[in-house]
């Protein structure tokens, strides 16, 4: 079945202490989408770029096979991140935000994406989150990401979302800040009682933690020799995660745990490289492979 998602696309500059790299192909949903791709049988993005964004990226896109029809493209500039990270990869700065087209935004879904019955709201204002779900026709199952800066900006309208979606995703320190509590276990309780039947902690290198109707679920990362860049890492997670689940016939339950585990891998790839650079090459045979081991190091 289809998976739609509804993101950003961007130009982002990252610099760490070895390399400097300046306006690649990222955002929340190009990321999503291409972690999608490996496993949905139909992807479509919805997002807006400027007139700037280059058509290198418009082929790659295609060349993954994902619907770019729901892709706005604007006069002016393309939404830009810009970010350095330090020799401990989990701490970051943003250099610069440049809004450009996505300033003033709104999503305008496409019949076919209209009908995706596997909707991922990827990391975006939730208003904009809100505007999208509002357009789709009896979906199947709802996913929604988050960050910090949505729940110190727009609290209000992120926990109308929560009342509205299946799947909630965000980081340890996130899921803290929005529940007040000290510890992550702690906040699932909480955000449960927001609304989300399954909540997911992403907690980087240590993996992330699963709750639902059947329990705890602790998903390790898969380890790395070296993170070149984890940037998008967490929106390849939930990105592969969904495309897993629209592939699998039953129930959302029976399938999750190894969902999870397919998302891990699928950001493993991409902290091996710059961007989008490393997970271009991956092969569905390298992800098979990555979730076998994966699985055998967890087997008890």
């Amino acid at each position: 079945m289809s998976v739609v998602v509804v993101g950003t696309a961007a130009l982002d500059s990252i610099k760490t202490p070895t390399r400097e790299n300046p306006r690649l192909l990222g955002g929340s949903g190009c990321h999503a989408a291409v972690a999608a791709s490996f496993f949905a049988p139909a992807v479509r993005l919805v997002g807006v770029v400027g007139d700037d964004f280059p058509k290198r990226y418009v082929d790659f896109l295609r060349k993954r096979r994902i619907d770019l029809e729901g892709l706005e493209s604007r006069p002016g500039k393309t939404f830009h991140w810009a970010g350095e990270y330090e020799v401990n990869m989990n701490v970051r700065r943003t250099l610069a935000t440049e809004l450009g087209v996505l300033a003033d935004y709104q999503p305008h879904l496409p019949a076919a994406c209209r009908r995706s019955p596997y909707v991922l709201l990827a990391n975006n204002a939730p208003s904009l989150q809100h505007q999208a779900l509002n357009q789709i026709v009896r979906p199947r199952l709802v996913v929604a990401d988050s960050m910090d800066f949505w729940i110190n900006t727009a609290l209000k309208d992120l926990l109308r979302l929560l009342r509205r979606i299946d799947i909630f995703v965000l980081n340890d320190s996130e899921a803290c800040l929005l529940t007040g509590e000290a510890n992550a276990i702690t906040a699932l309780k909480k955000i449960h009682h927001f609304g989300p039947p399954y909540v997911i902690v992403k907690k980087g290198e240590h993996g992330s933690v699963v709750s639902g109707p059947d329990g705890l679920f602790l998903a390790p990362a898969y380890p790395l020799d070296q993170v070149v860049d984890p940037t998008g890492a967490g929106d390849s997670f939930v990105g592969a995660m969904l495309g897993y689940l629209a592939r699998q016939r039953g129930a959302v339950r029976q399938h999750l745990r190894a969902a999870v585990l397919h998302g891990s891998v699928a950001a493993s790839f991409c902290c091996e490289g710059f961007g989008l650079n490393r997970t271009a090459r991956v092969t569905p045979a390298a992800v098979r492979q990555r979730v076998r081991a994966l699985q055998r190091m967890i087997r008890v």
